[in-house]
């Protein structure tokens, strides 16, 4: 039976990187958020949960161009190194899938550590590691409304206390947006917010008729 290769995908081209070398081992980080609450009197703040943070994929990848010939082993990483960089029609970096061993995991790639472990006489590297950490990508799906959105959306997460115009103003500038945020979010009463609730929010303020 022939060796799996764990492969990267890039979901904006459609093109594929196939590893050099399979990973010895990966790890999933998980975690939730939680928002403290302050209470008067308590000794201390109470905790309520605020939503699961996405999973963060973490390996190491082995590079050795020694066997062939030499060659310059930043020829095989830098494809990889490479999916850092911003996607020119989105400007943002590209969707990813990594998939290994029935492993199919949709992610951005969040950061990538490069060490250089063995070089020819002129000093041109022939073996290399790459730490690399994989964010996991949830899509959001928003209707964006002339003169409302001139970016992508965000999605904030309300707190205990938290009011739409507090929020408005914090990242629009403007607290009277609220208005804007509670029609998108078909908020009917802006000032009963549950906690845990999440909000799109424009990214930037758009032109104001």
């Amino acid at each position: 039976m022939a060796l799996e290769k764990a492969t990267i995908t890039n979901l904006n081209t459609a093109e594929t990187i196939r590893v050099m070398f399979n990973p010895d081992e990966y790890s999933f980080d998980l975690g939730n958020s939680f928002a403290e609450v302050g209470i008067p009197g308590l000794p201390a703040s109470p905790i309520q949960y605020v939503r699961g943070n996405l999973r963060t994929l973490k390996m190491e990848l082995f590079f050795d161009s020694y066997e062939q010939q030499g060659g310059d082993v930043r020829a095989a990483t830098g494809p990889i190194t490479g999916l850092l960089d911003n996607d020119p029609k989105t400007q943002a970096p590209p969707i990813l899938l990594f998939s290994w061993g029935g492993l199919n995991f949709r992610c951005v790639l969040e950061s990538v550590a490069q060490r250089f472990t063995m070089f020819r006489d002129d000093g041109t590297p022939v073996r290399a590691t790459l730490t690399v950490s994989f964010k996991e990508y949830e899509p959001v799906d928003v209707e964006i409304r002339q003169g409302l959105f001139i970016g992508p959306p965000a999605v904030q997460t309300i707190i205990e206390g938290d009011t739409l115009s507090k929020i408005a103003g914090q990242v629009l500038g403007d607290p009277g947006a609220w208005k804007e945020i509670a029609r998108t979010n078909d908020i009917d009463n802006p000032r009963e917010l549950p906690a845990g609730l999440k909000v799109v929010l424009p990214a930037a303020p758009g032109p104001r008729s």
